[in-house]
């Protein structure tokens, strides 16, 4: 078992079950992203995303570099390299909306 999946195989419900949906989404999407332990959570292609369980929710993480005001505006937060999208349940999971804010990532970082 990888770091990655012991993190996630150690989260409460129904957070472990949306980690394990995304982290699907990210890997189906990049099949050959780099999968690591950074920040005590899981990341992604040198660290341009990021998956974090919370109390109440996931956190999917995207890199900011390079995106405009106007991209800025599909993801939430107010940091000035990352921001992120939460996840409070399963069906809040839009797939072509998470796949599609990682290829935008992955062409502008």
């Amino acid at each position: 078992m990888t770091a990655v999946e012991d993190y996630i195989k150690q989260q409460p419900s129904p957070q472990k079950e949306i980690l394990q949906k995304l982290r699907a989404i990210i890997l189906k999407t990049f099949p050959n992203s780099i999968e690591e332990m950074k920040w005590g959570v899981p990341t992604y292609n040198q660290g341009k995303y990021y998956l974090v369980s919370l109390k109440d929710h996931v956190n999917i993480g995207f890199s900011i570099k390079g995106l405009s005001e106007d991209e800025l505006g599909f993801i939430e937060g107010s940091g000035k390299t990352m921001r992120h999208l939460k996840i409070r349940t399963l069906a809040d999971i839009d797939e072509q909306h998470i796949v599609d804010l990682l290829k935008l990532v992955d062409r502008k970082s």
